[in-house]
């Protein structure tokens, strides 16, 4: 590494020069010199040279690539805020727990790579993990669909959406009672918090008496398209909203979506623990509805609608984020997801 060059960068604090240095020194795979790279911006930072954004960017592509134990050492609650995203998942997407796991102390950051792993593949149910920092096990279940996972690069990062079913014309009925349901609309709206408090989001849920669709009717006028889900397909899409942070807010990370999924099942079945085999059999008993308003664009979005048929209730989500502040209708039509709304 030409430190001299490193130091006349940091002193002009030139951030477009140190971004090309810092690829230069991950290119020739020299890991004590991007540590070095991100010690020296953080000791100017202590002398007034605003290079935040470059140590950022440092501490990303040493979770991303470097090896585990340098890795893990820049693992910390908070870190990632400003980039693509949580760090401990971007460790995690590309180590292996046996990599990383030994050089984490933080028992949360430990339960939260794991976490990752266990989506990614790996059993580390005997890995002496905290499953109270998620309230989920580090596996798989069989009734789990493979949920959408980040893939991160050095300067860009992809977060798929699950697949889009084929959407069929329905027809809501008059808008029923609602229900008083609290519980279940906060678990609801959990779903996609960051979009509507960090960013340019509105979300609006409901409880109602009867069909899921008469839930939807008090959320939209409009003409609507919808399809009966599976339990694995509306996992899939609260676990993707739940990870997302939106247009403008922190992403979250896919395990904490997940685990914010597993939460809106418990809250819908009352269910007094949040265990898999719980889980699994209430998700499974409810009925479950993607759907779509008419004129809807692209963006983020979650439309879910579920029914208990035995209690004959039923609740319903829209939410909708994207690049600016316009929205078509304050009844909610107008914006989209990636994959589907």
């Amino acid at each position: 590494m030409d430190t001299s060059k490193l130091v006349d960068l940091v002193e002009a604090s030139d951030f477009d020069g140190l971004i090309r240095f810092i690829d230069g020194v991950c290119a020739a795979r020299d890991w004590p010199g991007l540590v070095e790279t991100r010690d020296r911006c953080v000791a100017a930072e202590t002398r007034g040279k605003q290079l935040f954004g470059v140590v950022r960017f440092a501490e990303y592509r040493l979770a991303l690539e470097a090896p585990g134990e340098m890795a893990a050492s820049v693992l910390r609650d908070g870190a990632g805020r400003f980039a693509l995203g949580p760090l401990w998942e971007v460790a995690a997407s590309t180590h292996e727990w046996a990599e990383l796991g030994p050089h984490l102390e933080s028992p949360r950051m430990r339960a939260l790579v794991g976490a990752e792993r266990a989506l990614r593949g790996e059993d580390l149910e005997d890995a002496g993990l905290d499953q109270e920092v998620l309230g989920l096990p580090f596996s798989m279940q069989e009734w789990e669909p493979r949920y959408p996972l980040a893939v991160y690069r050095s300067d860009v990062a992809d977060f798929p959406s699950p697949e889009s079913p084929t959407l069929q014309d329905a027809e809501l009925p008059s808008p029923p009672g609602r229900l008083e349901d609290l519980d279940s609309e906060e678990a609801l709206y959990a779903l996609v918090r960051p979009w509507a408090e960090e960013s340019n989001g509105i979300t609006d849920v409901t409880s109602a008496e009867g069909p899921a669709l008469g839930a939807v009717a008090l959320l939209t006028d409009a003409p609507v398209t919808a399809h009966e889900a599976s339990f694995a397909e509306a996992l899939a899409h609260m676990a993707w909203a739940g990870a997302s942070g939106g247009a403008h807010g922190s992403r979250r990370g896919s395990p904490v979506g997940r685990s914010l999924a597993w939460a809106v099942v418990a809250a819908l079945a009352d269910l007094e623990s949040v265990d898999p085999a719980g889980v699994g059999d209430a998700g499974q008993a409810l009925h479950w509805m993607l759907w779509r308003p008419a004129g809807a664009a692209s963006g983020w979005g979650l439309h879910l609608a579920v029914e208990d048929p035995r209690a004959g209730y039923a609740w319903a989500i829209q939410a909708f984020d994207k690049r600016d502040d316009f929205f078509n209708s304050d009844k909610g039509v107008g914006l989209g997801s990636p994959g589907i709304t």
